[in-house]
């Protein structure tokens, strides 16, 4: 398992690109590929990655492989994960100030930018009904579920609260309606 699991955050770690939240879906497309968790199990990690200090990636990581071989699996995840992007990161430091000005390369990078929101819109839509933030069926729950989150949206952006306030006051709001 410990190899299995550095392949595959190896490779995760290598062929992402756009930051942790982009990597969500596929991180979890290939958790539940390969059986090793259940979309509940993978949103519940996610919950704790998020709330933990650190980047998302590395902390699904981490959790992902001690859910599935305790410690060592946490951390030989871990590392593969961010092997990929040390590595790379260096050589982009070596390189990018003779490369940064270059029409391909901002070309490239501009062209990055929609599939990389996009990718952080599936996860985040993906997340949302698997968790019945949004659903089909309108019911009490959904609505005050849906205006939870679309008031912490409005005071992240519009007031630019940090998020630690928005998730501590959705919990206790969330604590006294359901």
């Amino acid at each position: 398992m410990l190899i299995q699991l550095f392949l595959f955050f190896l490779l995760i770690g290598t062929v992402s690109f756009g930051g942790g939240y982009a990597m969500i879906p596929v991180i979890e497309q290939g958790v539940s590929s390969r059986g090793w968790l259940n979309t509940s199990e993978f949103t519940d990690i996610m919950a704790v990655a998020g709330m933990s200090p650190g980047p998302i990636a590395t902390n699904s990581a981490t959790l992902v492989g001690y859910q599935l071989a305790g410690i060592p699996g946490g951390i030989i995840s871990s590392l593969a994960m961010t092997i990929p992007s040390l590595v790379i990161i260096l050589l982009m430091a070596i390189f990018f100030k003779k490369v940064n000005e270059h029409k391909l390369v901002k070309a490239g990078f501009y062209g990055l930018r929609p599939i990389v929101t996009s990718l952080i819109a599936y996860a985040a839509i993906k997340f949302a009904y698997s968790n019945n933030v949004i659903s089909f069926h309108i019911n009490m729950e959904m609505i005050w579920l849906l205006l939870i989150c679309l008031v912490s949206l409005y005071f992240l952006m519009r007031w630019k609260a940090h998020p630690l306030f928005v998730i501590l006051g959705a919990g206790i709001v969330g604590a006294f309606i359901f």
